[in-house]
This record gives C-alpha cells, structure tokens and sequence, in this order.
C-alpha cells in the first residue's frame, strides 16, 4: 500500500489535516483526506459533516447529499446536517425535496418561516 500525505498519520493526525485544507478552502484536498477517515471511523459525525462540507462546497453536491443522509439517518435530529442536506438539494434544483429539510432544520435552530 502506498502512504501519501493525505492518509499519513493517525486518525487524530489527519483529522487536524482535513480541517487545514478546509480552512484554507482546499476543498477537494479536504474530501482527500476525510473520504479514508470516514471509513475507518464511521460511526464518528464530526469527519462525514466535514467530508460532506468539503464535498458541497467543491460541487461534488451527489457525494455531499450521500454523506448528509447517513448523518441525518444515524440522527435525526442533528440540525446542521438537515440544513446542509436542504441546501444541497436545492442547489441541485430539487426544491420540493429540500423544503421539508430545511423546515425541520429551522424548527431545530428555534427559527420558523413565516409562510
């Protein structure tokens, strides 16, 4: 197996590094080193929203949505998972499935629509 920078170190160690490349608007560098670290560990959240974000903001939007559903599967009540999984779908043109997202999302924040 070849070790390239992205996937060097301990979990811990590249945690820290996705949350560089992040911070520095590395996108896509980001989704390279979360993408292994969510499959070694799963189960954490904090990793798949960061690998999600990445994804959003570097257009890969059908991988972010991928990673937001387990999220909000696992919890269904994580707040910026749903708000994220609305914005995503609605940047994708699907509007009618973001609303109800985004509704709970706001619900959750203690922010209501005045529709």
């Amino acid at each position: 197996m070849d070790i390239t920078y992205y996937d060097h170190g301990t979990p811990a160690e590249r945690w820290e590094r996705g949350r560089m490349f992040f911070d520095a608007k590395d996108y896509a560098a980001a989704a390279r080193v979360l993408g292994p670290l969510v499959e070694e560990v799963p189960e954490q959240t904090g990793p798949r929203l960061l690998l999600a974000r990445a994804y959003y903001h570097s257009a890969q939007l059908r991988r972010a949505e991928s990673e937001l559903r387990v999220i909000v599967e696992r919890d269904p009540v994580e707040h910026y998972a749903r708000l994220m999984l609305g914005r995503t779908l609605q940047r994708q043109g699907r509007d009618d499935e973001a609303r109800p997202h985004l509704r709970l999302a706001a619900a959750l924040g203690g922010t209501f629509d005045e529709e």
